[in-house]
């Protein structure tokens, strides 16, 4: 229907912002890499904001994913609304080896979505990575499955090391945001001019009010 397409650039339906969360170290930018990729390697910590693309169909949608990666540090100041504005799918990543790595979902990174999340009705997933180091495991599949059902977030524990999950996540987080009525509506257009504006980290990149403390 009336699609926007300027000439063949338009090769997909929708655009969807996902963005990984999680404190430095969990494995963010690894899951990132196994999912755009077939290869896994230690990766230097992201300084910054980084972002891949990935195009995929699904239940016969073409999709483009644009998903934002961060350091999982507190060091962003301005940067950190623009950052959740607009996303459709939030994966909360934890290292299932390090304990304080889950309870700071609750402590640190579920009030952050609280806080600037603008798509309210947005998919989050609860991600337990690492579980290939079961030897070492802090903290357990039931734990992870109790705080995701306690705030209807969805879960599964993977390992970017073995790529187990890593495909099936961000897959399942894709098929409940095309459910998702008022996800469809903004995942056109506006997402790209948000990501340009979102790369210059330009303040002025929605009217949202004073988005930047």
């Amino acid at each position: 229907m009336g699609s926007h397409s300027k000439g063949r650039n338009k090769s997909y339906d929708y655009s969807f912002k996902i963005l990984l969360i999680g404190d430095s170290g969990v494995g963010k930018s690894s899951l990132l890499l196994s999912f755009i990729s077939n290869l896994v390697h230690d990766l230097s910590p992201t300084i910054g904001v980084d972002f891949k693309v990935k195009l995929l169909t699904i239940g016969g949608k073409r999709l483009k994913l644009t998903i934002w990666d961060t350091a999982g540090q507190e060091r962003f100041g301005t940067l950190t609304s623009s950052y959740y504005r607009g996303s459709h799918g939030i994966i909360l990543v934890y290292d299932v080896t390090r304990r304080e790595t889950f309870t700071n979902v609750l402590d640190i990174w579920a009030k952050e979505v609280q806080l600037y999340s603008t798509n309210h009705e947005c998919i989050k997933i609860l991600l337990g990575n690492k579980v290939d180091r079961e030897t070492e495991r802090a903290v357990t599949r039931e734990e992870g499955l109790a705080l995701a059902q306690e705030h209807k977030w969805f879960f599964l524990e993977c390992s970017a090391k073995t790529r187990e999950n890593v495909q099936q996540c961000f897959k399942d987080l894709t098929l409940k945001v095309l459910e998702v009525p008022s996800l469809l509506g903004n995942g056109s257009a506006v997402v790209k001019r948000q990501i340009l504006a979102q790369k210059k980290l330009d303040p002025r990149s929605s009217g949202t009010g004073g988005c930047c403390s």
